[in-house]
């Protein structure tokens, strides 16, 4: 069993493990798919278009099926008997830019499920030595830069303490990711994509030259309301409230438009040449991960 060192606790503060211990060690022997050939040293296990200089060593870890044979330590395998890898400081790693909405639509099993998937993409870059940061909209203060096996612990915990409030200012958000300085990376959005802001997002993002990998995070109900009658709904985000009438019919016809709505982003992410996964909250988050994830390339 792998033990990683990780705060535990359920959307509701139940207290169990955000990522199972079987799943965790499942992860250990993924990585992250990129599609483009980024920039990045001989650290990590993507494709790169040079070699890093001036290295320096820093870890091992355990040699996995496909790595590269080159970087075994011969001299550990002598004494351990055990086949480990090398790990190198390189000038420039890549850098997995994980953007979480942490808007009022996403209260409840969105964010949690948000929560899970950012600590499993996290833990394999982490595990990869790729550099990690985690981004909030709305912002919730600066992004620690965390690397490396050690940097995990912390990751868990920011995740832990993320809430769900306020409105969804994405373009905001992807105008300041694009602002900062660094190579392309990887970035990585999280969100249920409920914003008139979702289009122009999803266009700008891929100006970094970086890959792009857009998780829609929904719930049933947000494709297929289980409401009849007349009622008074609140909008969880501004507060607004307006009166309706929701018969048979009009149910069908919202959940055909919300169909085609979803089918929307997903061309539009895809025509940008990035990933789009669309994930349910009542989905089990292994085989969400290692089906939708590998068909998308988001993790391999």
């Amino acid at each position: 069993m792998t033990d990683t060192g990780l705060p535990a606790s359920g959307p509701h503060g139940l207290k169990e493990p955000l990522l199972p211990p079987r799943l965790v060690a499942r992860l250990e022997r993924l990585q992250l798919g990129t599609r483009r050939r980024l920039a990045g040293g001989l650290t990590g296990d993507h494709r790169s278009p040079r070699h890093g200089s001036s290295l320096d060593f820093s870890d091992y870890r355990e040699y996995n099926p496909g790595d590269d044979l080159r970087r075994i330590d011969q001299h550990a395998f002598a004494r351990l008997d055990k086949l480990l890898l090398k790990l190198f400081e390189a000038e420039d790693d890549i850098t997995v830019r994980i953007l979480i909405d942490t808007s009022a639509s996403m209260q409840g099993e969105k964010l949690h499920r948000a929560k899970q998937l950012a600590a499993a993409i996290g833990f394999v870059s982490l595990t990869r030595r790729d550099i990690v940061t985690i981004h909030t909209f709305p912002a919730k203060g600066p992004s620690p830069r965390l690397l490396g096996r050690s940097a995990i612990g912390q990751l868990f915990s920011l995740l832990e303490r993320l809430e769900a409030r306020g409105e969804t200012p994405f373009s905001t958000a992807v105008n300041a990711l694009l602002n900062q300085t660094g190579p392309p990376g990887i970035t990585i959005v999280l969100s249920d994509l409920l914003t008139i802001e979702w289009e122009q997002g999803v266009r700008q993002l891929p100006a970094r030259r970086g890959d792009l990998a857009v998780v829609q995070i929904l719930d049933r109900t947000d494709i297929h309301p289980d409401m009849l009658g007349d009622l008074e709904l609140v909008d969880a985000e501004s507060g607004a409230r307006v009166e309706v009438s929701l018969s048979a019919k009009v149910v069908e016809d919202y959940a055909t438009m919300a169909t085609a709505w979803i089918d929307e982003v997903a061309n539009r992410v895809r025509s940008t040449g990035g990933g789009y996964v669309r994930v349910f909250t009542d989905e089990n988050l292994e085989d969400v991960l290692l089906a939708a994830g590998r068909a998308e390339g988001v993790l391999r």
